[in-house]
């Protein structure tokens, strides 16, 4: 309490025992410390952690562990098996210990931000385009288009990671009720194609590769 010595009644107000006991539990207990950390590990999402991180996952809806699939895409050449070649596969490593991927406080600070804005954004190009530049930001172009009736594809002119993957089928994008979607990973150095097709970056026969939609 900051004006303690106000609640002290006048018959004691000149006790130096009484007054230095009253002032020393006055430390002991005083709220602001206490305070002022829930602030700044809890309530403030911008410098919030762990914990507090965690509290703010469940109120926008989104968690902080990731259960990835496995991969099973693996270097060889025994015929009959589904191995991959050189540039392609890593060699086998065993069994996974765990699927789980636990996101960091600051991927998970910027992951809850976006499914916040998306949470009370309007479903719109604009807007979820935005939310796109802000989930990739610096890994290339990303934007979301209509494919047909009802649906919608989200276009990555790159790969994605695993990781990346699972955040995308987590919901913190918007798409409106009752709209599939689907996502498309399109590499532009990577894929077969002609400037005629609207970019400038396909690349030409024995480089690039068709795109399996």
């Amino acid at each position: 309490m900051e004006n303690v010595s106000k609640t002290i009644i006048s018959q004691y107000a000149n006790s130096p025992t009484l007054l230095t006991l009253i002032e020393s539990a006055n430390q002991s207990i005083d709220p602001r410390i206490d305070i002022d950390a829930f602030y700044q590990l809890i309530w403030n999402v911008d410098t919030a952690r762990g914990y507090g991180l965690d509290v703010w996952g469940r109120i926008v809806g989104i968690e902080r562990v990731l259960k990835i699939p496995q991969q099973d895409m693996n270097f060889g050449f025994n015929e009959g098996v589904d191995y991959y070649p050189f540039d392609q596969a890593p060699f086998a490593g065993g069994d996974a210990v765990t699927s789980n991927y636990r996101l960091e406080d600051e991927a998970y600070r910027a992951l809850i931000l976006i499914k916040a804005a998306a949470n009370i954004a309007l479903v719109s190009y604009e807007i979820t385009n935005q939310l796109l530049q802000k989930l990739f930001a610096g890994r290339g172009r990303a934007y979301v288009s209509t494919v047909g009736l009802m649906k919608i594809r989200f276009t990555f002119e790159f790969y994605l990671t695993p990781v990346e993957k699972v955040i995308l089928n987590s919901g913190v994008l918007p798409v409106p009720t009752g709209v599939g979607y689907e996502i498309a990973e399109i590499p532009q150095m990577s894929t077969f194609g002609f400037a005629e097709a609207g970019t400038v970056d396909a690349s030409p026969f024995d480089v690039g590769t068709f795109f399996q939609a």
